[in-house]
């Protein structure tokens, strides 16, 4: 009796482990999947787990990762919990939680096995391996979109600087030559009235080569050491009226005592410019843009935040490729933003954006507040 009692044991040991390993491998073969998102292994692991432990009927999984909770079907809470937290690197990201949803008899661990303590504590660092993995693959892509992105900046950046030198000598005769023929002496209404046509599409184009330009990095930078809440102040009376007009709230929310640092303070008034013209073209019903600054850790940073439609990641993604632009036709020639990112470049600072849809958009800029030892003299 004895011995069929141990055999009995052994043989449901056997199968408890038989579950254990079972579940291991499942977990390492959806992790293996070729373009599976994290948010799908997390999904699937916590799909697995139930019936890996003593009591797969009354068995709830659930596994809560950076605040998302992902559960097993039907999931609640029991009476009886198994934990183990998911560790990432050193930190706590996250927990795996079994419940148990009725009471069971007691035995290693409350009503759980030893070797369930084992099983939880192996998923726990097998996702956090697999988050790992997943986290790694995800900033390598990121770096290789960014690197491809720069290298598109550059070569369009030569194209336009080429395009826009060979436009500027037959655009300066087209432009003077309709401003002498607006000084012939009897020249009819309607033709002047064609002339100032020819002139006001002759300055709009010199303007777009300008920004050309300024985008390919061929203006020389004219430095100084400035306060960056000046640069926001004098800009101010740009746009105050405009945006007033359109029944746009502006605030300026400067931090006092801003470091100063050295830059170009006409380009980066241009670049404040964009950002909120930009904002105030994109809130036709009316709203609210705040400029801030801040200095933290050696670096200023402007932000210039909207209450406007926000833009969805496709958008975002594009926002500055050069003559990429969401306006009619004739509305906007698309360089607004690369020549914003180009500016900020120049500088040694960054550009970060956060937008949602239907809850508005936030600029970034962060400037150092030291000048590199090797500035350059033309970008």
């Amino acid at each position: 009796m004895a011995h069929d009692e141990q055999s009995h044991s052994a043989v449901a040991a056997l199968r408890e482990r038989v579950k254990e390993l079972t579940c291991l491998y499942a977990i390492s073969q959806i992790a293996g999947q070729p373009d599976i998102s994290l948010k799908e292994i997390l999904q699937g692991i916590v799909d697995l787990l139930p019936p890996a432990w003593q009591y797969p009927e009354i068995t709830f999984a659930r596994i809560i990762f950076d605040g998302v909770s992902y559960t097993s079907p039907a999931f609640h809470e029991g009476c009886h919990q198994q934990t183990a937290d998911i560790i990432v690197d050193g930190v706590s990201r996250g927990t795996i939680e079994m419940v148990y949803a009725e009471q069971k008899p007691q035995a290693d661990e409350g009503p759980f096995l030893k070797e369930e303590r084992n099983l939880i504590n192996a998923v726990a660092k097998q996702v956090a391996l697999i988050i790992e993995r997943k986290e790694a693959e995800e900033d390598k892509l990121k770096l290789h979109a960014q690197l491809r992105h720069a290298d598109r900046l550059a070569t369009i950046g030569m194209l336009a600087a080429g395009v826009a030198h060979e436009l500027n000598e037959p655009l300066g005769n087209i432009l003077g030559f309709a401003q002498l023929s607006k000084k012939c002496p009897g020249i009819p209404a309607s033709a002047k009235h064609d002339i100032e046509k020819i002139e006001s599409a002759s300055l709009q184009a010199r303007d777009i080569i300008k920004k050309l330009l300024v985008f390919a990095r061929q203006r020389p930078l004219k430095k100084s050491r400035i306060n960056l809440n000046q640069v926001v102040q004098d800009s101010f009376y740009f746009f105050s009226a405009r945006c007033a007009k359109e029944g746009i709230e502006l605030v300026q929310a400067l931090s006092p005592n801003l470091p100063e640092i050295i830059a170009d303070p006409a380009l980066l008034n241009q670049v404040l410019v964009n950002l909120v013209v930009n904002a105030s073209q994109s809130m036709s019903g009316g709203g609210k843009i705040t400029v801030s600054t801040r200095s933290c850790d050696k670096n200023i940073y402007l932000t210039v935040e909207d209450t406007g439609p926000g833009m969805s990641k496709e958008v975002l993604e594009k926002i500055f490729v050069p003559f990429f632009t969401t306006k009619d036709v004739g509305q906007g020639t698309g360089l607004g933003l690369p020549v914003v990112h180009g500016i900020v470049t120049s500088h040694g600072g960054t550009i970060d954006v956060d937008s949602k849809v239907g809850y508005g958009t936030r600029f970034e800029i962060r400037l150092p507040t030291e000048a590199k030892q090797h500035d350059e003299e033309a970008w």
